[in-house]
């Protein structure tokens, strides 16, 4: 009994031997069905990508990019007496100078900086961020010489 028992460990352990030799030629690593990503693959190829993508991303955040205009803050320069009149999404930032808001009979320009709604002849705040909601003759009217970021499509009149 001990010698069956003994044949049968020995058999056993055997098999176990043979498949674990056998195991690895079946499964390659690093083939289509199996891929193995190694350190240098990440390195020499997938970290400069990434570095670029985010470098473009900050570029685009911090306003260096080479886009169009309605892309960047543009400051401009209006007279006492300038109306400038806004497209829908324009942004206006009031950095030098007083002007009011001109509005229209469907309300007036967001102050997103406190959340309320400039109505008609209010006097527009300084180094405040407004947009405006839609091209229908909103934007500003400067009461004295005035400096103010624009972001987005407009005309002075």
């Amino acid at each position: 009994m001990k010698l069956h028992n003994g044949l049968k460990f020995g058999i056993t352990a055997g098999v176990c031997v043979a498949l674990s030799l056998v195991m690895p030629a079946l499964a390659t690593p690093g083939t289509e069905s199996d891929p193995l990503i190694s350190q240098s693959y990440i390195t020499s190829t997938v970290m400069p990508q990434l570095e670029e993508y985010i470098r473009e991303e900050v570029a685009k955040q911090a306003g260096n990019t080479t886009g169009s205009a309605a892309e960047r803050f543009e400051v401009v320069k209006l007279d006492n007496g300038d109306r400038l009149v806004c497209e829908n999404g324009t942004e206006l930032i009031l950095r030098m100078g007083t002007a009011t808001i001109i509005a229209s009979e469907a309300g007036g320009i967001a102050d997103v900086t406190v959340g309320t709604d400039l109505a008609e002849g209010t006097a527009m705040p300084s180094n405040h961020h407004l947009i405006v909601p839609l091209s229908d003759g909103r934007g500003i009217k400067a009461t004295s010489s005035v400096l103010v970021m624009v972001k987005g499509g407009y005309k002075i009149k």
